[in-house]
C-alpha cells in the first residue's frame, strides 16, 4: 500500500520481499477491513474487488453463555466494517504494482539495511545469486515483527512495550456456508471462540487455546465439537460445520516499539506494533501508518518540509496506543482467564452485561471496532 500511496504522488520506490509471492497471496491472515480502510482502497483505485466481493457487516454479535445479543454498529456510528481478506488485499496492490510497472522483487535473500543515520541509506539484498546495494532518500521498515528493520535500530534508541497474554487462538478455515450473516464472539466457561468468514462459501473460526497447544491432539472432530460447544445460542444459532482445509496456532501480545523511526528508516504495521487480534486492529493500523508516511514523505519531495516526517512516529503512535487500549480491553473481556478467581469470573460477566444493555457502552465499543477517520 505505501508503494501504491508513492507511485500515486509520482514517487520512485522498491519493494522486496523474503518470501515466493504464491506465499505471500495464499498466507491466510486477518480479514476485518475498518470503514477508513475500505474507503482508502477505492479512492486510490485498488478497491474494485472488494465493492465486488467484500462482505460489509453493519453488526456484531456478542453471546455470553448462550445469550446472544447484536451491537449494531452502523446504527450507532454510521461506520460499517468490511470482511476482505488481508491476502485479497495484498492481490489486489500486487496487481497495481504491477500494472503501474514500478519494481516489485520476490524471493530476495540476505537483506541488510546499513547507514540508516545519513543522508543516502542502504539496502543490500542478494536476487538470483547476484548482490545488489541500493542507495535511497527512505527505508520503509514494513517487514513484520520478525523482519530485520526494527532490530537494525540501536538498543539505546528504541524502548519496548510488551505484555504477552496466556493464552493463544487455534484459528481454522472451513469450507462451510456462514450460519450469520456478521461475527459472532462468544464468552463460554469453557473459553472464548470467534465465528467469522471469508467468502459466501468459506468459514474462519476460533477458539480459545494455550500458546504451546500441540495441534496433533486437535482433530477436526474436537474442534467442531469444542466450537460448536462454546458458540452455540439459546436462540438456536450455532455454526455450521464442514471440512476444515487450515488450522493453526496464533500466539496473542501487545508489543510496541518507539519511536517508530531512527534516522532516514521508518518503521511501520506489524515491525512497530502488534495487538492481539481481538480487536481486528493490526492491518488496519499498518494501513493508517504508511498513509501517514506517505503524506509525509510526499510533503518533503513537494516542499523540501521534514515536518511530518519528524511527527511521524508521535502521529501514528497516537493511535497506536488507542487501540491497543481497544484490543487489550476487548481480549480480557472475552478470555476465560485460568488465574482469574470466581470473583473475576463474576466481574468479567457484570462488566459485559453492561456492556451489551447500555447503548453508550455499545457506542465506545462500536466506534472503536469500525475504526476513526484516517487522519
Amino acid at each position: 500500500m505505501l508503494g501504491h500511496l508513492l507511485h500515486l504522488a509520482g514517487i520512485d520506490s522498491l519493494i522486496i520481499e523474503d518470501r515466493s509471492e504464491d506465499y505471500v497471496i495464499e498466507r491466510v491472515r486477518a480479514g476485518v477491513l475498518e470503514q477508513g480502510t475500505v474507503d482508502l482502497m477505492i479512492e486510490t483505485g485498488v478497491g474494485d474487488r472488494l465493492r465486488r466481493e467484500g462482505l460489509p457487516h453493519d453488526a456484531i454479535w456478542i453471546n455470553v453463555q448462550g445469550e446472544r445479543r447484536r451491537i449494531d454498529m452502523a446504527e450507532l456510528t454510521g461506520r460499517r466494517i468490511t470482511v476482505y481478506g488481508q491476502n485479497e488485499v495484498v492481490k489486489d496492490l500486487i496487481a497495481a504494482r504491477r500494472q503501474c510497472g514500478r519494481p516489485l522483487l520476490f524471493e530476495v535473500q540476505d537483506v541488510s539495511v546499513q547507514d540508516l543515520d545519513s543522508k543516502t541509506p542502504a539496502v543490500r539484498f542478494t536476487k538470483d545469486s547476484e548482490a545488489h546495494e541500493i542507495r535511497c532518500d527512505f527505508i520503509a521498515g514494513c517487514d513484520g515483527f520478525h523482519g530485520i528493520c526494527r532490530p537494525s535500530i540501536p538498543v539505546h534508541q528504541i524502548r519496548i512495550y510488551e505484555r504477552v497474554y496466556p493464552f493463544a487462538w487455534l484459528g481454522i478455515l472451513a469450507n462451510a456456508s456462514p450460519s450469520s450473516p456478521e461475527l459472532v464472539y462468544s464468552l463460554h466457561e469453557r473459553g472464548f471462540a470467534l465465528f467469522s468468514m471469508r467468502s459466501h462459501a468459506v468459514t474462519r473460526l476460533y477458539l480459545q487455546c494455550a500458546p504451546d497447544e500441540d495441534l496433533k491432539q486437535w482433530p477436526d472432530e474436537r474442534i467442531w465439537d469444542e466450537l460448536v460447544t462454546r458458540l452455540s445460542s439459546k436462540d438456536g444459532w450455532k455454526p455450521k460445520v464442514g471440512p476444515i482445509t487450515q488450522k493453526g496456532v496464533t500466539g496473542m501480545r501487545s508489543f510496541v516499539a518507539e519511536p517508530m523511526r531512527y534516522g532516514r528508516m521508518f518503521l511501520a504495521g506489524d515491525a512497530a506494533h502488534i495487538v492481539p487480534p481481538t480487536g481486528a486492529k493490526g492491518l488496519n493500523l499498518a494501513i493508517a501508518d504508511v498513509w501517514r508516511l506517505s503524506r509525509a514523505v510526499t510533503d518533503y519531495y513537494r516542499s523540501g518540509c521534514e515536518t511530518a516526517l519528524d511527527r511521524y512516529s508521535e502521529d501514528c503512535l497516537r493511535r497506536v496506543w488507542r487501540a491497543q487500549r481497544f484490543s487489550w480491553w476487548m481480549t480480557s473481556m472475552l478470555h476465560k482467564s485460568d488465574i482469574d478467581n470466581p470473583f473475576d469470573w463474576k466481574r468479567q460477566l457484570a462488566e459485559l452485561e453492561y456492556v451489551m444493555s447500555s447503548r453508550a457502552a455499545m457506542t465506545s465499543l462500536a466506534e472503536n471496532y469500525v475504526g476513526f477517520p484516517i487522519e
